[in-house]
């Protein structure tokens, strides 16, 4: 599951009962195909969230 960032608000509808919004600035581990649907959209861009590790180093 990748981590994206929303650049714009997106509406994910996994299934016609269900919608999911994401806002711009958000980010979040999402499923591949909100993901790839959400680039494919220009809605929001991948990225790779540091580890925590790395976030602690000096």
């Amino acid at each position: 599951m990748p981590w994206v960032r929303f650049t714009t608000d997106f509406d994910w509808k996994p299934c016609p009962q269900v919608t999911i919004a994401y806002r711009a600035g958000q980010e979040v581990n999402v499923t591949t195909l909100c993901a790839a649907k959400a680039v494919k959209a220009a809605k929001a861009v991948r990225f790779s969230k540091s580890k925590k590790s790395d976030a602690h180093q000096n």
